[in-house]
């Protein structure tokens, strides 16, 4: 019978396992979280291994076996399996690529630093333009303030007489 607009708990439904189903190992009654903890990894290891050997296929791969040695599969590497000292290996190709690409790199660099210095760039020509224009600015307040030197001394003698 109701008892209002709560309802109650159900503690009156609780299974208790007989002895003979303990032992038996069909007993209904739910695993501790260690021991569900312990299957999962259980069963993990036993899919990562399972994964190795077949991979699932999407559409037609499943039935058409092909022997593509460009087709990367995805290496998923966990954190703590990963090898920080290892370094990535190349190719005789990619090598070859990477020694030419960093050579040209070197000769580009070494080639525009030369006509940086001789002024032929068009970085260089707006340094040396803002140079000159800073060196006029220096030279007319230097004047400026010679002046304004000459013009206390002038004052100063003036004041005496």
């Amino acid at each position: 019978m109701g008892r209002g607009k709560f309802k109650g708990k159900p503690t009156g439904h609780r299974h208790f396992s007989t002895p003979e189903e303990l032992l038996a190992g069909t007993s209904a009654r739910p695993r501790t979280f260690k021991q569900e903890e312990a299957e999962v990894e259980e069963e993990e290891e036993s899919e990562e291994e399972v994964e190795d050997e077949q991979e699932k296929k999407k559409g037609t791969q499943g039935i058409i076996e092909i022997e593509n040695p460009n087709l990367e599969r995805s290496k998923n590497v966990k954190a703590k399996d990963a090898d920080m000292g290892r370094t990535t290996e190349l190719s005789r190709r990619e090598s070859i690529s990477v020694c030419r690409e960093e050579i040209e790199k070197q000769k580009a660099h070494e080639r525009y630093m030369r006509l940086q210095e001789q002024g032929k760039t068009e970085q260089a020509r707006k340094d040396l333009e803002r140079l000159a224009l800073i060196r006029q600015q220096r030279a007319e307040a230097a004047k400026k303030r010679e002046e304004e030197k000459a013009a206390k001394e002038q004052k100063k003698v003036e004041a005496r007489k």
